[in-house]
């Protein structure tokens, strides 16, 4: 679970890209899957489950606390639940590794059960605040004792019954909604959450597929309240896991930035809540074609065709930031060859990431030539019109894979090869990355 030696990466700059692929399944949906799925009666089953380490904590931990999780020959997993209110009191520590998700939505999970639970995880993940979710469970009658600052490792005691609220989140966070939602399974009554601004609803589409009381309602400003039946009895489902959006940026930026590429990224979700980075490159004058529009399991699905694009600087709007939180290191550099300048604002949640995205982003960008400057809660970036970068610099990738991936494709743009301290961490969420972008044609070593 914990990484051992580097495993450092040189990428350099390659002819057109240009093939078919697949990536791996969406991250946030695969967690969920296993843990609705445990609470289930009954077997479901999940085709296109994402195989990385932090998916593999959340079925983990879902098995120490009674769950029976298999992973058959064909890739299928099967999951026979224990039933809301059924959790067991698991044996030792949860090791949650990297995976800020498994964290604090099994928090949720955990705070309305009659358990005490103990959870660990690696540096980086140990560097992380709890608070936001501690605090609204905590009013639910969960009871914690965290490291300072509300870290990790952290005890939990659950209760049973907790008691419904009704919360208004104070910052945007899909985990902080869906630890809510979690806990509100088990707890009687109505437990209610109030969203200033919608992030992705994975959770709530979730929720209702396998069967949980679930009403979401509009506000005159826009706001959404979600409102869970507490003591839910959820029926078991067959899910089918779409392409993870947050990795198909990757070969989508690279397959826009290198000249003449021409590639296909099949079975991509396309959840709105999700999806902004796409927009935000179609916007910039990115060629992104939607082929053969579907829905998989209630999330929205295509084939993303994508081609070699010359690109223009905006200003994108903090509005469309919930939409694609974990995409910006790799927009920071297609921004980095844009023509003209891109502007980014509302950004401070990215600071509090597996690393200071902003910072760690800003510092690389420059090592390989970019002009690049830092504000409070964002990046300005003037770009180079698609003339390739310096590059030549080796990134320290600060044990974060989104910042490792980035500066992977940002070396096929660069006159000299960029090198990532330290591409292991890749395997919390993209294990096969470099075969993948190597399938298309890019050189790394």
């Amino acid at each position: 679970m914990h990484h051992m030696a580097p495993a450092p990466a040189a990428f350099k700059s390659t002819g057109p890209l240009s093939g078919r692929v697949r990536v791996p399944g969406d991250k946030s949906i695969s967690h969920r899957s296993l843990m609705l799925s445990a609470l289930a009666v009954g077997e479901s089953s999940v085709e296109g489950l994402l195989e990385g380490e932090d998916v593999l904590a959340t079925a983990a931990a879902m098995r120490a606390m009674g769950a029976d999780i298999a992973r058959g020959a064909d890739g299928r997993w099967t999951i026979h639940g224990v039933g809301v209110g059924g959790l067991l009191q698991p044996s030792s520590a949860l090791d949650m590794g990297n995976s800020g998700t498994s964290t604090r939505l099994l928090m949720g999970l955990v705070a309305s059960h009659p358990i005490t639970v103990n959870f660990t995880g690696d540096a980086s993940l140990s560097k992380r605040p709890m608070n936001r979710v501690i605090e609204p469970l905590s009013q639910m009658g969960a009871e914690f004792t965290a490291s300072p600052g509300g870290r990790l490792p952290l005890m939990l005691r659950g209760i049973c019954p907790a008691v419904p609220i009704d919360y208004r989140l104070p910052v945007a966070s899909a985990q902080v909604k869906s630890a809510i939602l979690l806990a509100g399974l088990n707890t009687p009554g109505l437990t209610r959450v109030i969203e200033p601004i919608p992030t992705r609803d994975h959770s709530e589409r979730m929720l209702k597929g396998f069967g949980a009381d679930l009403s979401v309602e509009l506000e005159a400003d826009g706001a959404r309240i979600i409102a869970i039946r507490g003591e839910a009895e959820l029926k078991p489902q067959h899910i089918v896991v779409p392409g993870d959006p947050s990795s198909a940026a990757f070969p989508v930026v690279a397959a826009l930035l290198v000249p003449g590429s021409d590639v296909v990224i099949e079975n991509v979700g396309l959840n709105p809540t999700r999806a902004g980075l796409f927009e935000v490159l179609r916007l910039m004058g990115g060629q992104i074609d939607y082929l053969d529009e579907r829905e998989v399991g209630g999330e929205p699905v295509a084939d993303l065709r994508v081609r070699g694009s010359t690109l223009k600087g905006i200003e994108v709007s903090p509005d469309i930031v919930p939409s694609m939180v974990d995409e910006f290191p790799i927009l920071f550099v297609a921004a980095a060859l844009a023509e003209g300048r891109t502007v980014t604002r509302g950004l401070e949640e990215l600071r509090v990431k597996e690393s200071d995205r902003i910072a760690v982003m800003a510092t690389g960008l420059r090592a390989i030539g970019a002009r690049v400057e830092e504000t409070e809660d964002g990046l300005i970036i003037d770009g180079t019109g698609g003339e390739t970068l310096p590059g030549g610099a080796t990134i320290a990738a600060h044990l974060d894979h989104r910042i490792a991936m980035s500066f992977a494709v940002a070396g096929l743009v660069s006159r000299a090869p960029v090198t990532i301290d330290d591409m292991a961490p890749v395997q919390t969420s993209f294990p096969v990355f470099t075969d993948l972008m190597r399938t298309l044609g890019a050189e790394a070593a």
